[in-house]
This record gives structure tokens, sequence and C-alpha cells, in this order.
């Protein structure tokens, strides 16, 4: 059986339990497969970001929802800081 590998960021890597709730939805995981990198860094910043464990779980239903209806980054959020500080290494 071959396992989907969906793409990480540009700084983030793609955590198992997101990755798992985007495979679990097939038009989700077109948009995940259509984004660019740093869109994606943008999704995996913004979940994994989140200060509690509930926080995180909400932000991935969240998530979903959104990009199943083809928002292609999250918004309401300043954006990943991560990449700011890496963009000169």
């Amino acid at each position: 059986m071959n396992k989907l590998v969906l793409e990480d960021g540009v700084v983030h890597k793609m955590p198992e339990d997101f990755a798992t709730a985007i495979l679990s939805d097939d038009k989700v995981t077109d948009v995940w497969k259509d984004i660019t990198p740093l869109a994606r860094n943008e999704w995996i910043c913004w979940v994994t970001d989140a200060k509690k464990d509930e926080t995180r779980a909400k932000r991935i239903v969240v998530g979903l929802d959104k990009m199943r209806k083809d928002m292609r980054r999250p918004c309401c959020w300043a954006g990943c800081q991560h990449r700011e500080k890496n963009a000169h290494a």
C-alpha cells in the first residue's frame, strides 16, 4: 500500500495529527497539494503555534473547514514569525 506523504512548509515540518486530519478529507487533500510551500507553512505554523492542546485541535478542525471552502491561508493571523527569523539563514 502506498502512503501519501503531504509536503512540508518552507520552515515547518508537517505534524502527524494535522497530516492525518488533512488526509481524512479528499477535498482538503486536493487543496493542500495545490497550495504553495509558503501557504502550507502558514497553515502548519498556525496549527502548531497554539499554546493549548484544545486550541490546536480546534485550529485543525477550523483549518480543514476553511480549506474545504478553498481558503488557501489562515486569515486573521499575523503569519509565521519563524519564517521571518529564518529568512536570512
